[in-house]
């Protein structure tokens, strides 16, 4: 099993220890010191999955996880949560709050790895290799974006100067998604899987600050950012 993993954890020792098992287990692990450092990272590229430390400074894990489930663009992500807190009543916290699994401080590194496997394998299961939002609110998306192309002539995209530095490969997605395409078809022509669809799609949101791909659409055929 393989997959992009963000690791938030304020001890040098354990996130270093997690790090370097989970990279050695066939996983690419980005770290963060602290839930601030870790939303930045959030912004820049969508992980697979989330490891959160609950106790840390200034925002805990709670709140954290908070944050992402109240944010569209990260309220599906997996978050599995590590603490020295282990409770019932705090696992009952962290299971309301939307945590996906729940580990207490100290584990042993592979079960670690194999809660991370199973919930990927999990999720991978659960989108039928297709996207991870919901399929009928993706078809009504889809059907609205038809629905905008129609209208396109009336989309005032000569007037902008507004420029976004899109990759090759983001670029490539957005003319796809302004077609009225879902991501598997997206993956189909781009000769990639539909993770990484999703993971372009959300790019796109976060660089163009929108929240669906129908906002999407809009915005990059207003300001005419699709070729």
């Amino acid at each position: 099993m393989s997959g992009y993993l963000l690791l938030v954890d304020d001890e040098p020792g354990l996130r270093d220890a997690v790090q370097a098992y989970l990279t050695d287990s066939g996983f690419t692990v980005e770290v963060a010191p602290n839930a601030k450092v870790g939303w930045e990272i959030l912004e820049k590229r969508l992980p697979d999955l989330v490891i959160s430390d609950i106790m840390m400074p200034q925002v805990d894990g709670y709140q954290f996880l908070k944050q992402m489930r109240e944010d569209p663009r990260f309220n599906k992500l997996p978050v599995v949560f590590l603490t020295a807190r282990g409770m019932t009543k705090d696992r009952i916290q962290g299971y309301t709050a939307g945590v996906d699994a729940y580990l207490s401080k100290p584990f042993d590194p592979d079960e670690l790895v194999a809660i991370v496997t199973n919930i990927l394998a999990r999720r991978t299961e659960v989108s039928g290799g297709d996207d991870t939002t919901d399929i009928a609110n993706l078809a009504s998306q889809v059907a609205e974006i038809k629905s905008i192309l129609t209208s396109r002539p009336s989309l005032t995209s000569s007037t902008s100067n507004i420029q976004i530095d899109f990759t090759p490969r983001e670029q490539s997605v957005l003319n796809l998604v302004a077609q009225g395409l879902m991501n598997k078809e997206i993956a189909r022509r781009l000769e990639t899987s539909v993770r990484n669809v999703e993971k372009y799609v959300s790019r796109l949101f976060v660089k163009t600050g929108t929240n669906s791909r129908t906002e999407l659409v809009r915005y990059a055929l207003e300001n005419g950012l699709t070729e």
